[in-house]
Formats: C-alpha cells, structure tokens, sequence
C-alpha cells in the first residue's frame, strides 16, 4: 500500500512539475539594455563601455533571431554622440526610427540638437 501511495504521489509530483507556466517567452532581446540605460544616468558612467556592451546585445539579437529592445538603437545613438562620432549617431538615430516609426520625431528632434556637434 506504501508503494503505491509514493508511487502515486511521484506521479502527481511529475505530472505538475509538467504543467508549471515557463518564463514566458518576451518579444524583444533586452540583453543588458536596461542595466546600461541606468548606468547612463550615473555620474561615473563610461560611454565607451556601454557602447560596447549595447553592441554585444545587438549581436546576441542578431543570433536569437529576435529583434532589440526599443530605445536601445536611440541609446546608443546618444552615446555615440555624447563621444563626438555623430556619424554612428545618426546611422543609430535612424535605425530606431526605420524599426520603430513611432519614434521618428523624438529621432528628427535628437538629430536637430546634433546638428552642431563635430563629426
């Protein structure tokens, strides 16, 4: 009777173990996008660092199949630009608004303000 009992109790416990929800499965690759954005805002900051950890996102994306986080293309944009090379910036500046057309004018106002910054 002990057998059983166990036994049917390890059945149940599997059978559960099967059933419970996973983590589910989010559109976007968010990487390390949200960690950098606050970083971002701290005063000891390194621009350089969070370029290249947001490009590593962008190649884990790239290898997940799955498309980045919106903002991560405009953040990186920024911080191109808060390093002189406005050039990236604006390359960052427009593929945020080719996959998210509805930052197009936040993207054409940020490229405005950059307009003075030396290339």
């Amino acid at each position: 009777m002990k057998a059983i009992t166990l036994g049917g109790l390890l059945m149940a416990a599997a059978l559960l173990a099967g059933c419970a929800p996973k983590a589910p499965k989010t559109i976007y690759y968010w990487g390390d996008y949200q960690q950098q954005l606050y970083s971002y805002y701290q005063k000891d900051s390194d621009p350089l660092k969070q370029i290249d950890a947001l490009n590593l996102d962008v190649e884990k994306a790239r290898a997940a199949n799955q498309p980045v986080a919106p903002g991560l293309h405009a953040q990186l944009g920024l911080l191109y630009a808060k390093t002189g090379d406005t050039h990236k910036a604006f390359g960052q500046f427009a593929t945020e608004k080719q996959l998210f057309p509805e930052a197009g004018p936040y993207m054409d106002f940020l490229m405005s303000n950059k307009q003075g910054v030396t290339r």
